[in-house]
C-alpha cells in the first residue's frame, strides 16, 4: 500500500513536471533527466533529517538500517510521510533467537522482512503525550499494535519507548524490544 502511494505520488509528479529534457539557460542546450534515484538520493546536510536519516546517523541503529535496505524500504521511508518508526536497538535485534536476523536478511525472506518492519511504522505523528492505555494503533503492514503505559510512560507491545527525535518527516521513537506481528 505504501509502495503504491509512493508511485502514484511519482506519476504524479511526473505528470505535472512534463516530459521533455530539462533546458540550462546559461549554455541553452539540453540535459538529460536524472534517473535512477528516489528521494533517498537527495542530499541535504542542512535541513533536518528524515527518519531514515536519523537511523542511519545512529550508531544504535546500524541492524535496523541494514534490514531497511535489505528490504529495500529506504526509498519510501525517505518520503514525505508523516510516520512515526518505532525503532529497536541492535541490542534489541541481538535479543532475538540466535540466527533471526540473519536469515531475515537474506533475500528470500525480503517479502517477512518487509512485513516486520512494516509493523514498526504507522503513517501519521504520534507523539508520546498523545499514546493513551488501551490505545490500539493501525501499523503499515496491516497490523495492530497496543500501548500500554507502564510508570506513566507509554510501551507498544511491551517495548519501552526509550527517547523520541522528530524528524523531518515525522517522529522516531527508539524502543528497547523488536515488535513482531501476531
Amino acid at each position: 500500500m505504501l509502495e503504491m502511494s509512493t508511485a502514484m505520488m511519482g506519476l504524479a509528479l511526473l505528470m505535472a513536471c512534463g516530459s521533455g529534457p530539462a533546458t540550462d539557460p546559461v549554455t541553452s542546450t539540453a540535459t538529460p533527466p536524472v534517473t535512477g534515484g528516489g528521494q533517498s538520493t537527495v542530499v541535504d546536510e542542512e535541513s533536518q533529517k528524515n527518519v531514515v536519516g536519523i537511523a542511519v546517523g545512529s550508531a544504535d541503529h546500524s541492524t535496523l538500517v541494514a534490514a531497511v535496505k535489505a528490504a529495500e524500504l529506504v526509498d519510501a521511508l525517505s518520503n514525505a510521510g508523516p510516520f512515526t518508526v518505532f525503532a529497536p536497538t541492535n541490542a534489541a535485534f541481538e535479543a532475538l533467537p540466535a540466527g533471526t536476523v540473519e536469515g531475515l536478511l537474506k533475500p528470500e525472506k525480503k517479502a517477512e522482512l518487509q512485513t516486520i518492519l512494516q509493523y514498526h511504522v504507522y503513517v501519521g505523528v504520534l507523539k508520546t503525550d498523545q499514546l493513551r492505555e488501551g490505545q490500539s494503533i493501525d501499523m503499515v503492514d496491516g497490523g495492530k499494535v497496543k500501548v500500554t503505559m507502564q510508570d506513566g510512560a507509554p510501551t507498544i507491545n511491551g517495548a519501552k519507548i526509550i527517547a523520541s527525535v522528530p524528524a523531518s518527516n515525522g517522529i522516531v521513537h527508539v524502543v528497547d524490544k523488536v515488535l513482531l506481528p501476531g
